[in-house]
């Protein structure tokens, strides 16, 4: 039998509900987890859902961050300039947010990530931005 290794903050099920025809949502959730085994931290979850992994120290929570094959956005929260650099140097995602969430950028544009998580024929948040906006000058 599967075990469980997650334990619920805040449970959204009683706030979502069926959205549409299949489709089903859940209110804000936060879920953390001891490891990173859980198949909902490898899965895309559309939705107001957290999932938290407890890490022993920053090095770790680095190499749980850059093991996921999607690299589209990270994020930390903290009072510490030098933690912020420490982990936005190290992280592998294409947007990272220091104290607040990432700018997402809308369609026809591709995704800034990272690995599996770029979509398009080119980044609006780098060079392609440009060559979009400007026909390739600066």
């Amino acid at each position: 039998p599967r075990t469980w290794r997650g334990r619920i903050l805040l449970d959204g099920r009683k706030m979502g509900g069926r959205m549409s025809r299949g489709i089903f949502g859940v209110g804000p959730t936060i879920i953390k987890f001891k490891d990173t085994s859980h198949k909902c931290l490898h899965d895309e979850i559309f939705g107001p859902v957290l999932s938290v992994v407890q890490v022993k120290d920053r090095d770790e929570a680095i190499a749980v961050e850059n093991a996921n094959p999607y690299g589209n956005a990270a994020c930390i929260y903290t009072t510490s300039g030098e933690h912020a650099q420490y982990f936005y140097k190290r992280f592998s995602a294409g947007m990272i947010g220091v104290n607040i969430g990432v700018p997402v950028p809308r369609e026809p544009f591709a995704f800034g990530g990272y690995n599996e998580s770029k979509i398009g024929d080119f980044d609006i948040t780098d060079d392609g931005g440009i060559e979009f906006s400007h026909g390739g000058r600066k």
